[in-house]
């Protein structure tokens, strides 16, 4: 007699035991397929390696400088000179802009040197394998390569690039700098203008012309070091050096000398709150406001023209989108003869200088920023002819435009934009200079006009109806100086530690002078009509931002 199963069933194993089996069984089968696949997959690539005909041509390079790297001594080329190298074989170091497969024997790379980009193809042949193909379009964005390739000259133009008549067919290829993905910002980003002049990050979310999202002031500089490799904002900072290079190379021709003025002081320079304390050893001392008093005492020291190029740090709680807390003053000072006017026309003559410059040497860079911005051209009076307009004058068109505001009453930032629109509109010009401020507005040391005790010898100049230099005869005299310091709102004491070296050096004989103080920074933002000044320091410094 049959013993029954388990079960119970007398007839064999249960039909779920079966299943059980078969499903045990099935998994077991598909498992060991897995592990042949793999290993024929893993045999056909060690196969395949060993028969790669670029094994040698491609790949991550030891880093430079470590004992694993070997210099090739091979003469690298700049891509700005691709013409010269049509047909030739060149090595040169670029970074991937994009990287993509457009077959298992094709790919594309977009690559970048400077300004210059060009595209590059690497096809697969008997001489260059599927695998170098696969790798190139694998290297991720902003990665650094160091390429071997043919210069050749395309059929069609290449839209994707600047470099459009040109091509790279690459021989060999090597990763220099990888960089890591993802990466916080995409480049390509960078290039697109800001959402609006907004200071933070609340357009974050909108959408741009192209439906993605544009990326907001905030984001771009906590991750500087990328937002920086953007084309747009290298032609900002070539255009920086080159505002600087041209007021050195204009001022030189005139005899004026460079100086260095400290930066750091014992005591408030101009008699101001607005300054920065920091620990001096075992006392404190401030950040310099400006180089002004120096270039006076030098003046009075016999050096008839000075010029600067340095920080100048303003403690003012100012979130707006001209105001920085460091910045970089163009100053100059120099002894006239008879008016102070002799000042403001070298003054004039000595921007107009620049802005001709700036559209001759720097025209490229140029019109790349404006054409994101979509800014009109910057519009230039004639040599002599730069619209001064007294400030009274100046009171008088704003009134006429609807403006309400007293005679002696310092203009509002959004009413010199208006006046600047009432003086394209009138002169054609979007530099002008108003002339004889009221002399309770400026500092101290500025010269009362002798036509009117309530006005001053003083100019500011204005692009675009903003202000970029602030002007003015000084006062020479060291007892009509200790006069102005006493009747100054607040009174101040000259013979305080503050201001006895100052007025000291005056005492001796100083000829009449005058000067101003160019905010760099603006002059750049003003000159391509960027929305935020922030844009044109490298690591804008303002009352919330003191990192990177």
């Amino acid at each position: 007699m049959t013993e029954p199963s388990a079960s119970g069933d007398p007839q064999g194993p249960s039909k779920n035991a079966l299943k059980k089996a078969a499903k045990e069984k099935e998994k077991a089968e598909k498992k060991a397929a897995a592990k042949a696949r793999e290993l024929a997959e893993r045999q056909k690539k060690e196969a395949d390696d060993a028969n790669d005909v670029s094994a040698d041509c491609y790949g991550e390079l030891p880093m430079v400088g470590s004992p694993e790297f070997k210099p090739s001594n091979l003469p690298r080329v700049n891509l700005a000179d691709i013409v010269e190298l049509a047909d030739k074989e060149i090595v040169f170091r670029c970074w991937v802009e994009n990287a993509r497969v457009q077959s298992a024997k094709l790919a594309f790379l977009n690559l970048r040197q400077g300004l210059n980009t060009i595209q590059a193809v690497v096809a697969a042949s008997e001489k260059l394998s599927k695998q170098m193909v696969k790798f190139a379009g694998n290297i991720s964005t902003e990665s650094t390569l160091v390429v071997h390739g043919l210069v050749k000259k395309t059929q069609e133009a290449v839209k994707s690039a600047t470099i459009k008549d040109y091509e790279i067919h690459i021989t060999k290829l090597f990763i220099e700098a990888k960089a890591e993905v993802p990466l916080p910002m995409q480049i390509e980003d960078a290039e697109r203008p800001l959402p609006s002049e907004g200071l933070g990050n609340e357009d974050e979310k909108a959408a741009g012309d192209e439906g993605r999202p544009l990326v907001g002031l905030n984001t771009r500089l906590n991750n500087r070091t990328l937002d920086l490799r953007a084309k747009i904002n290298h032609c900002i900072f070539v255009i920086k050096s080159g505002v600087c290079e041209l007021f050195q190379e204009f001022l030189r021709g005139k005899g004026f000398v460079m100086i260095q003025t400290p930066k750091l002081q014992g005591a408030a320079s101009e008699g101001g709150s607005n300054v920065f304390e920091v620990k001096y050893f075992d006392r404190p001392a401030f950040l310099a406001q400006s180089p002004q008093w120096y270039k006076q005492m030098l003046v009075a020291s016999r050096f008839p023209r000075v010029m600067e190029i340095g920080p100048v740090f303003r403690a003012e709680n100012s979130n707006t989108a001209r105001h920085l807390t460091e910045f970089t003053g163009l100053d100059l000072e120099m002894e006239f003869q008879e008016n102070y006017h002799e000042v403001m026309g070298l003054l004039e003559d000595l921007m107009l200088f620049i802005f001709k410059e700036l559209n001759v040497r720097y025209k490229k860079e140029t019109e790349l920023v404006r054409s994101a911005y979509h800014v009109e051209d910057f519009k230039l009076p004639e040599s002599g002819k730069v619209p001064r307009i007294p400030f009274v004058e100046g009171i008088k068109m704003l009134r006429e435009a609807g403006e309400e505001l007293g005679d002696y009453d310092d203009l509002t930032t959004p009413q010199e934009k208006h006046l600047g629109r009432l003086v394209l509109e009138k002169y054609g010009s979007d530099f002008y200079v108003l002339d004889q401020f009221p002399l309770a507005i400026r500092p101290f040391y500025t010269m009362p006009s002798p036509a009117n005790p309530l006005l001053s010898n003083s100019y500011d100049m204005f692009m675009r109806g903003q202000e970029i230099l602030s002007g003015a005869q000084r006062i020479h005299d060291a007892e009509l100086l200790r006069k102005a310091i006493r009747n100054y709102d607040p009174p101040l004491d000259p013979d305080s530690p503050a201001f006895k070296d100052y007025v000291d050096g005056f005492r001796f004989g100083c000829p009449p002078h005058g000067g101003g103080g160019f905010g760099l920074e603006r002059i750049v933002q003003f000159w391509l009509g960027l929305p935020n000044i922030r844009m044109c320091s490298l690591f804008p410094r303002d009352p919330q931002r003191i990192m990177p």
